[in-house]
């Protein structure tokens, strides 16, 4: 198995929020579901995407490169605008509908403002990569966490990841929106220390209609992986009119209530506006929702709902 590949779009070193200690984690593109209010929507897609991050372009005046590096034409001087400094300047505009993504602008842009996003490695670079921080997780009692998007989608590298963290010694957890199909999952559970578990909405068809798939075989694998004897940190993202409700966090206690001996926290994620300028970076003009935080009176009376039924609540 040493040259499987997995695509990856981020490893992120010394993450204190990713499960237990201090942690590095490997995030692999890829995701089923689409979340309006996704913070990280470079996650989503399982090919390697091109990004353009507008305060780093120097505009087509000063560079220009761009523009004839497209083989298609695809990239055109923008109108006039202002630079983040108030400046004059004029951007390159994308044609995203028919770009292939086959990444000559970002080749020659100087500054990065375009780049590609998702690298195909190897499980030996990221190991290497991994071992590297071995010391700080003794140090803490952390470990190594796989991220997605949804990892499970690109299963044979996670399961050769977690081993191979296994091997070291390691603290494995593994972040999943549970909707994989469960022979990916069953393969994992001897090689996962704990699953960092997305709970988004108890109501399924309006899980379907908003974020795309419904949630059975999320509830499912979570009661599956429990029987088995996984480990959970249930992480709920709590979004403004969709899942913040009293009546709502109900049904979260009464599914966590199922699974009760099997979770060791419940983590409450507050929603947040950080992936807005992410989504802008894809190029893809996609909708995307938009709302004001839940506030810290919303967030204290949410935890406190689920600490009244037993359950050991922090908020991030």
């Amino acid at each position: 198995m040493d040259g499987i590949k997995g695509k990856i779009y981020d490893i992120q070193g010394f993450s204190v929020q990713d499960g237990p200690g201090i942690r590095t984690t490997v995030f692999l593109k890829g995701c089923p579901l689409r979340c309006p209010w996704c913070h990280s929507p470079e996650s989503q897609g399982f090919k390697t995407e091109l990004n353009w991050m507008r305060i780093r372009c120097l505009g087509v005046e000063a560079c220009g490169k761009c523009l004839t590096a497209c083989r298609k034409g695809l990239i055109a001087k923008g109108p006039p605008s202002k630079s983040a400094a108030g400046e004059d300047i004029a951007y390159p505009e994308v044609d995203k509908t028919r770009c292939d993504e086959c990444g000559a602008c970002a080749s020659v842009c100087k500054p990065e403002a375009l780049y590609m996003c998702g690298d195909d490695m190897t499980a030996d670079e990221v190991m290497r990569r991994l071992l590297r921080d071995k010391p700080f997780f003794d140090e803490s009692g952390g470990g190594v966490t796989i991220s997605g998007g949804e990892c499970l989608c690109q299963p044979l590298f996670t399961l050769e990841l977690l081993k191979r963290c296994k091997s070291e010694g390691m603290h494995t957890a593994v972040d999943t929106t549970g909707f994989a199909p469960w022979p990916a999952v069953e393969s994992v559970l001897p090689y996962a220390d704990l699953f960092l578990y997305d709970l988004k909405c108890m109501d399924s068809e309006l899980h379907r209609r908003v974020i795309g798939v419904p949630n059975e075989l999320i509830l499912e694998n979570a009661l599956k992986i429990a029987a088995a004897g996984g480990r959970f940190q249930i992480r709920i993202p709590v979004i403004p009119l969709f899942n913040d409700s009293e009546e709502h966090f109900e049904l979260y206690a009464g599914f966590l209530d199922k699974i009760r001996d099997a979770v060791d926290i419940v983590q409450l994620l507050p929603y947040h506006k950080l992936g807005v300028s992410k989504h802008e970076r894809l190029l893809k003009n996609e909708k995307i929702f938009v709302a004001e935080p839940p506030s810290d009176e919303l967030m204290d009376l949410r935890r406190g709902q689920l600490a009244a039924r037993g359950f050991e609540v922090i908020i991030h």
